[in-house]
């Protein structure tokens, strides 16, 4: 098991970094340079913390988040790759055109207004693989902890592809679209995909991803 300690303020900036190497300014119709400016009082966040890195464990300790509003969840997921792989991810063809519109972030979740935030103390949840994910969600409610949005999860194998393995994959129960179906990113064709699965039918290799708390900037620039 791995465990390393991070500079939080290097590690925002990696994951700037990340994005813009990954076109987001552009699909965001911004320059870099417009699009690092967005996204920069959000630093002060994170620049007392001492924080530690432990993919092994499926922890992450903060993520740099983009919402739809900024970039297309179509536009998000072919920027994936499992880790050292080339094969970009996919949106599984069972999301019916105009679906994943549908697909919103649910009042529990309590999303910052804001096209980017930062989603803190991140588990996989591999406890969960096997359960119902209906059971999965009260126990993590009752946890004082939130579920997941598909943005969120996305921002999960983008900015840490290896926290996505065989076996471990995750169920993003902070979007839902008023139905049964509780979106996830799971692993196939060598790729990961974005799909959904029903809220009573449990997977043995996919559990349910949680966060502590969400934070917006208090200072401008993320709007």
């Amino acid at each position: 098991m791995t465990s390393t300690a991070i500079d939080s303020g290097t590690e925002f900036d990696r994951q700037v970094r990340n994005l813009i190497e990954r076109d987001y300014p552009a699909m965001a119709g911004l320059t870099e340079e417009q699009f690092t400016a967005e996204v920069a009082p959000l630093r002060e966040l994170v620049t007392d913390r001492q924080d530690t890195y432990e993919p092994d464990t499926g922890r992450l300790p903060f993520l740099l988040v983009v919402t739809r509003h900024l970039v297309a969840i179509e536009q998000m997921m072919p920027r994936t790759t499992l880790a050292g792989k080339t094969k970009p991810g996919f949106v599984d063809r069972s999301f019916e055109p105009g679906a994943l519109e549908r697909f919103v972030a649910t009042k529990e979740t309590e999303l910052p207004n804001q096209s980017a935030y930062l989603l803190f103390d991140i588990e996989r949840g591999e406890e969960f693989c096997g359960a119902v994910p209906n059971d999965a969600m009260d126990t993590i409610a009752a946890r004082g902890r939130t579920l997941l949005t598909i943005e969120e999860g996305i921002a999960m194998i983008t900015h840490s592809p290896e926290i996505l393995v065989k076996n471990k994959c995750f169920s993003l129960g902070g979007s839902r679209s008023g139905d049964r179906r509780v979106p996830a990113i799971w692993i196939s064709q060598h790729a990961p995909k974005l799909g959904w699965c029903w809220e009573r039918n449990p997977h043995t290799w996919l559990g349910m991803a949680s966060a502590g708390d969400r934070r917006g900037s208090s200072s401008a620039g993320v709007s």
